[in-house]
């Protein structure tokens, strides 16, 4: 089966994806997320960016508190001046500037607790209950993690969308409406057993 889905993630190169309509391409983009082939969304992703009108307006509706322009997690983290190591599996970077860790949070993960909020940025896979943790992803989340936690002090961008049920939002989502480029929260990292949080605290750690 894994053999089955590399050959057919090889068959979908970026000058197949080139020769497609818009329309397609989104489709394509779409059904790659479905079926849980994000290379293939990822390099749909890029093609469409390249577009002029590669992106149609988006009416949807804002909840209280979710920023009004979005843009894609790597576009968001890019104007942080971080590249990333892989598009499709990339959840942070460090910034070559200055060493600082910016990571991407799922803001519906956010937990709030005595005026601060809490963000769980990573956990051993125990028992199969987080085997994000040990994709390449994952490996990559945790040596920011290590980073952040040595330095004590991360940058945070949230990251809107729908989850998909039984998988971590890292991992897979049912739809990514984008991550906001405008509010970047100080994040403080800590180790905790054998887990990593984030943690700030009634947005005096937040700038715009």
């Amino acid at each position: 089966m894994q053999t089955f889905k590399r050959a057919r993630v090889e068959q979908w190169t970026r000058e197949k994806i080139e020769s497609l309509s818009t329309p397609e391409v989104r489709q394509l983009s779409a059904n790659a997320l479905n079926l849980g082939e994000p290379e293939i969304a990822a390099l749909c992703e890029e093609v469409l960016d390249a577009r002029p009108r590669g992106r149609p307006p988006v009416r949807r509706v804002v909840r209280k508190g979710e920023p009004r322009r979005l843009v894609s997690r790597a576009q968001a983290l890019g104007l942080r001046g971080v590249t990333l190591r892989n598009r499709s599996w990339s959840r942070g970077g460090v910034r070559e500037s200055d060493g600082a860790v910016v990571l991407a949070l799922w803001a519906e993960d956010v937990q709030l607790a005595d005026g601060a909020s809490n963000y769980l940025l990573w956990a051993p896979n125990v028992e199969g209950a987080r085997p994000w943790s040990d994709t390449p992803g994952g490996q990559e989340r945790l040596e920011h993690c290590r980073l952040a936690a040595e330095g004590g002090n991360a940058e945070g961008l949230l990251v809107y969308g729908e989850r998909m049920e039984g998988s971590l939002p890292d991992d897979k989502a049912l739809s990514v409406q984008g991550a906001d480029p405008h509010t970047v929260l100080t994040l403080r990292v800590e180790k905790r057993a054998e887990e990593y949080w984030a943690t700030w605290g009634g947005g005096t750690n937040a700038t715009t």
